[in-house]
Parts: structure tokens; sequence; C-alpha cells
């Protein structure tokens, strides 16, 4: 079945960057749009961006400006660099195809993302 394994997820002070990854197995990747989403503390998982096929992507209001997403076909990879980052952006972060459909049931474990002093 699918697998989705992302990683590079810490503890970053405010106003910091980090850059994360997600590889997806077990998939023909490159026909998918794909999607970064979090789950903060308390709350329900949304999505943060999303990727098309074609490259071209899209950001919610909380990524805007902040974060970019990529994606590497080639090595089934996504990725979500993020600058700026602040406390509120404290989550799980986790991909998926976009929107996730029937392929809900394969989120992975996420990596986790701490933005404190």
């Amino acid at each position: 079945q699918v697998q989705f394994v992302e990683s590079g997820g810490g503890l970053v002070q405010p106003g910091g960057s980090l850059r994360l990854s997600c590889t997806a197995s077990n998939v023909n990747f490159d026909i998918y749009d794909m999607g970064w989403y979090r789950q903060c503390p308390g709350n329900q998982r949304e999505a943060v961006a999303w990727i098309r096929r074609s490259g071209s992507d899209t950001y919610f209001p909380s990524a805007t400006d902040r974060f970019t997403i990529s994606r590497d076909n080639a090595n089934n990879a996504i990725v979500l660099q993020m600058a700026s980052l602040k406390p509120e952006d404290t989550a799980v972060y986790y991909c998926n195809k976009y929107p996730p459909g029937t392929w809900d049931k394969y989120w992975g474990q996420g990596t986790p993302v701490t933005v404190s002093t």
C-alpha cells in the first residue's frame, strides 16, 4: 500500500527555518497532486500547501510568503521549505495526495515541528 515517510522536523527558534521532506512509496507519484498538511495542538489537520503534477503550487494563508513547496518526481519526494517560522507553526507536519480523498487511510507518522525560544 501507499506509504509516506516525513522527516526534517525539530525545534527551531521564532524566525528560523526548516526543510521538511516526504518520500512516498508504492505509488506512481508523478501522476498525483501532492500536499503538505499540519495538525497543530488541539486542532484538526489542515492543508498548508499543495503542488500539481505540473509543478505549479498553491499556498494556504498560513503558509503564504513564508513556505515553499517543491517536488522531485524522480525520487518520489516533496519538500516544504519553511522560513520566518512562528510559534503558531508548531505542529506535526504530514504529506499526502491533495486532496487526500480515499488516501485518507495512508497518513504517515508525520514530522513534528516546534517553534519556541
